[in-house]
């Protein structure tokens, strides 16, 4: 027990004091049931906790275009990747050296999920509604890019169904002559 606190803090101390060595791109899968977003976590194969996929950086890749491919890897699904992050944060990866890892957060949304995956006999995955995810990731700057990611979904829906209520109306108006 005390090994792992001692662990946690240790974790904490680097990622206020060091800078990141290394630049990962992640995904944040997610898609819309019934007007809810609703977001696609997946378990980290060492410790067993929820998470957004993630990984190093891909030869002949786009860092949104690494997320994508992390995202079919690590959880099975394929969408559209927006080219801008939602956001970052850091985290401590450890192997043979421990450093500080930034991760840059790619929306995507989910238009297929796959029943087998190259990782599907080492990861679960599970779909979560907000409360849920901020419950489940135990890392508060990630849960918050969910929160971030949730707002902008929801003022696009907000919009979309703007611009149809708006486009509904001016069809019913009647013309003037």
């Amino acid at each position: 027990m005390f090994e792992m606190l001692y662990e946690r803090w240790l974790d904490r101390s680097m990622l206020r004091s060091e800078s990141p060595s290394v630049v990962q791109s992640g995904a944040m899968p997610y898609t819309v049931v019934d007007g809810e977003v609703v977001f696609l976590l997946i378990t980290s194969r060492r410790s067993g906790r929820w998470i957004f996929p993630k990984g190093a950086p891909m030869e002949g890749l786009t860092p949104w275009q690494t997320a994508k491919q992390e995202a079919l890897e690590e959880a099975g699904v394929v969408g559209e990747v927006e080219t801008m992050p939602i956001g970052s944060y850091r985290t401590v990866k450890r192997g043979l050296r421990t450093r500080v890892v930034e991760v840059e957060v790619y929306p995507l949304k989910v238009t297929e999920q796959h029943e087998e995956w190259q990782e599907s006999g080492q990861r679960y995955r599970h779909w979560a509604i907000l409360p849920e995810v901020k419950r489940l990731i135990t890392d508060k700057p990630i849960a918050e890019l969910a929160v971030r990611l949730e707002q902008k979904v929801r003022g696009r829906l907000s919009a979309d169904r703007s611009r149809t209520a708006a486009d509904g109306q001016a069809a019913r108006a009647p013309r003037s002559k």
